[in-house]
């Protein structure tokens, strides 16, 4: 039980994020690294990632490979966060330390989606038995 409710936070947790894509765009596009091209472009197509990985991990059925997806997201979205880190001048109003608590938490974001790319224990079905 108790994995199946933080399975749902983080999957609604995740589609709340990725509207925040199309909510306030500017904000996400202020904190690309500058070498990434189509700025705006990718902060919705990482929108639609989150949104649809988000709603793809609150089904049983594809939440390990919407696990797989969200990891592979959030390591790709990393060097935004670090290009906030090291310019915390795009965001004056987040403390210095909340900009580098941000990069361990990408990490402890990980390791808890990871928890549901293991396979859930299978169901005994009359086919099997055949």
């Amino acid at each position: 039980m108790t994995r199946t409710v933080t399975r749902w936070l983080f999957g609604v947790l995740l589609v709340v994020a990725g509207t925040n894509h199309f909510r306030h765009p500017e904000g996400f596009v202020r904190i690309m690294p500058s070498y990434l091209p189509w700025h705006l472009e990718l902060v919705y197509l990482s929108g639609i990632a989150e949104c649809g990985l988000g709603a793809m991990l609150l089904v049983r059925r594809w939440a390990r490979v919407a696990s797989w997806g969200i990891i592979v997201l959030l390591v790709a979205v990393f060097p935004a966060n670090i290009n906030m880190t090291i310019h915390p001048e795009i965001y004056p109003q987040v403390p210095v330390w909340a900009l580098w608590l941000r990069l361990p938490v990408q990490g402890l974001l990980i390791w808890w989606v990871y928890q549901y790319t293991k396979h859930a224990p299978r169901r005994f079905t009359p086919m099997e038995a055949a």
